[in-house]
């Protein structure tokens, strides 16, 4: 599967380039935009988590590779979990290629599983690309009582959260509704950092939705230390890194509960999103997908990533709109299932 999308990848990204080479005057039209007009990249957290660091790592590369070479300015929008930023970019933001914007994986999905608040189409969005797939952990603080996946399932367990749309509280709703376990998620929390705050300061007692790389990136010394005990791997494939804990999806006792899982867990594929707003011209669509596919591949935003221990695993903006095209048609049954998980963790949510 990975070989079929690096092959498709490459094959948009000559396509890309294919048409601005076609057209110059477009490609002259971009060039003279992007020199007098700096690109803004709205972060839906604020600074500190994952989905900010991978946005500043971003920031500091693709510049070089837009025409015109624009400076890449980072504006952190946090609220509602990352929505806020949703919203802005579909609804409010300037459709010339000057705003782009990353927010929860969530939200690409967030229409089909609860609607409240979202003012977007996701299959309407100009999607960019991902910069890395993810796998992400439930895990409890050492010394909870905590140290398998099966002891959430007999007894509660309190997990910090940021809202109703993030992956930290839809998780355990699923998990509990599918697995039989039983987090108890505490939202309110506005971003990542401060998920793990909690955690560290004893207000819950573990996570049940934090990607993998903001653990490692922003809490290492957490693992290096054995403060915490990873419980399971959320996602469709597992991570070596992260050692023996069980994949989530392999927890499914029957193909219906598996179904539902894999339509939750299909987000980690395209982990860290970028999309544009809708209705951008199709040529300043190529030239960002284009400068972001190249970024991904130049040797100094590899060795960035590498020295701030973040993963590159990139998918390109026509596959990740490719694969919301495939989950939007989930069956009713399945996407009525994971609703009601949903609403159902929602009204005990504190």
């Amino acid at each position: 599967m990975k070989t079929t999308m690096k092959n498709i990848g490459a094959a948009m990204f000559a396509s890309a380039a294919a048409i601005l080479a076609m057209n110059p005057a477009a490609a002259q039209d971009i060039a003279g935009f992007y020199k007098s007009t700096p690109l803004q990249l709205v972060v839906g957290y604020g600074p500190g988590g994952g989905y900010d660091a991978y946005a500043r790592l971003l920031a500091r590369h693709i510049g070089k590779k837009i025409p015109g070479a624009p400076n890449v300015i980072v504006q952190n929008m946090p609220g509602a979990a990352s929505m806020k930023a949703a919203n802005y970019i579909y609804s409010i933001a300037p459709k010339d290629g000057s705003q782009i914007a990353t927010f929860s994986r969530g939200l690409p999905m967030q229409p089909l599983l609860d609607n409240q608040g979202v003012q977007y189409d996701a299959l309407k969005m100009g999607w960019i690309g991902s910069i890395a797939a993810e796998t992400s952990v439930t895990f409890a603080w050492a010394g909870t009582g905590f140290t398998t996946f099966e002891d959430a399932r007999q007894k509660e367990m309190l997990v910090s959260a940021s809202g109703a749309g993030a992956d930290s509280a839809t998780f355990p709703w699923i998990m509990n509704a599918v697995l039989g376990t039983k987090f108890r998620v505490i939202t309110g929390y506005p971003d990542s950092n401060s998920t793990l705050l909690a955690v560290e300061r004893g207000e819950v007692q573990g996570s049940a939705g934090t990607s993998w790389g903001t653990l490692t990136s922003s809490r290492g010394d957490w693992l290096a230390k054995n403060r915490v005990v990873v419980l399971a791997q959320l996602g469709l494939q597992s991570n070596p890194a992260i050692g023996k804990a069980p994949l989530v999806v392999d927890l499914a006792k029957n193909a219906a509960d598996r179904q539902v899982l894999e339509m939750i867990f299909a987000r980690q594929s395209f982990a860290y999103p970028y999309t544009a707003p809708p209705g951008l011209p199709p040529e300043r669509l190529a030239a960002l997908r284009t400068a972001f596919n190249a970024t991904m591949k130049e040797a100094d935003f590899l060795a960035d990533a590498t020295k701030m221990g973040l993963e590159v695993s990139p998918i390109t903006g026509e596959e990740m709109t490719a694969l919301l095209d495939k989950l939007y048609k989930t069956p009713a049954d399945v996407i009525a299932r994971a609703r009601t998980a949903i609403e159902a963790g929602k009204a005990t949510a504190k």
